[in-house]
C-alpha cells in the first residue's frame, strides 16, 4: 500500500513539474504565428478590403488563433476544422439572421446550437465557428448587409490567411508539425474520410 501510493505521489510531482515549465522556444512560435497571421488580416483589413466596405477582422478569429498557433495538435485546430467549421458556422449565422432579423435572442440561440450540431455532423468541430455564427446575427449593419457574402469575406479569406500563416510558421522547427495530416485537403478521396473517420 505504500509502495502505491508512494508511486502515485511521484506520478503527481512529475506531472506538476511538466505543468510548470515554461517552453521559451514554443511560446515564441505561438507569439510570432499569432501576431503574423492577425497582423496580416488587420493589415488586409485596413488597405485592402476597406475599398470594398467589408469588415476582415472578426472576434472569432482571436480564437482560431489561440487554436491553430497555441495547440496545433489538437484536432480542433487543424486545417478541416478551421475552414470547414467557419463556413458552415457562417452559412448557419446568416441563414438564420435572414429567418428571424427582429428575434435577436432567437436568432442567436439558433445560430449558435445549430452550428454546433452542423459541425459535429460534419466532423469539422472548430469552437470559434460558434463566434462566426453568432457575429453573423448580433454584427454591426455593415456585416449584415453582406448577406451571403459574409462567407467569403470576412469567413473564408480571413481564415485561409490565418491558416497559410500557420502553415508557414508552425514548420519552421523541428519541434512543430502542422497540420497532423499533410493531406487534409484531399477530400475527393474515399480513403481520406475513412481515415479520418477512425481517428
Amino acid at each position: 500500500m505504500r509502495t502505491r501510493l508512494r508511486r502515485q505521489a511521484r506520478r503527481i510531482r512529475v506531472i506538476a513539474y511538466r505543468e510548470t515549465l515554461i517552453d521559451y522556444k514554443e511560446h515564441c512560435w505561438t507569439f510570432v504565428g499569432a501576431f503574423v497571421g492577425i497582423g496580416l488580416v488587420g493589415y488586409l483589413n485596413q488597405y485592402w478590403l476597406k475599398l470594398v466596405d467589408a469588415p476582415l477582422l472578426i472576434g472569432s478569429f482571436g480564437a482560431s488563433s489561440v487554436l491553430i498557433y497555441g495547440v496545433i495538435n489538437s484536432p480542433l485546430a487543424q486545417p478541416r476544422n478551421l475552414l470547414g467549421g467557419h463556413l458552415l458556422s457562417a452559412f448557419i449565422g446568416v441563414t438564420v439572421h435572414r429567418l428571424l432579423p427582429q428575434e435577436l435572442w432567437l436568432a442567436a440561440a439558433l445560430a449558435v446550437s445549430l452550428s454546433i450540431v452542423g459541425m459535429q455532423i460534419t466532423k469539422t468541430l472548430h469552437p470559434p465557428g460558434g463566434a462566426t455564427a453568432l457575429i453573423a446575427v448580433i454584427g454591426s449593419p455593415q456585416l449584415k448587409a453582406l448577406g451571403y457574402w459574409y462567407l467569403l469575406a470576412p469567413v473564408l479569406v480571413g481564415a485561409l490567411t490565418l491558416l497559410v500563416v500557420a502553415v508557414v510558421f508552425n514548420n519552421i522547427t523541428a519541434t512543430r508539425s502542422y497540420p497532423a495530416n499533410r493531406y487534409w485537403y484531399r477530400l475527393w478521396r474515399r480513403r481520406y474520410w475513412t481515415t479520418h473517420q477512425r481517428k
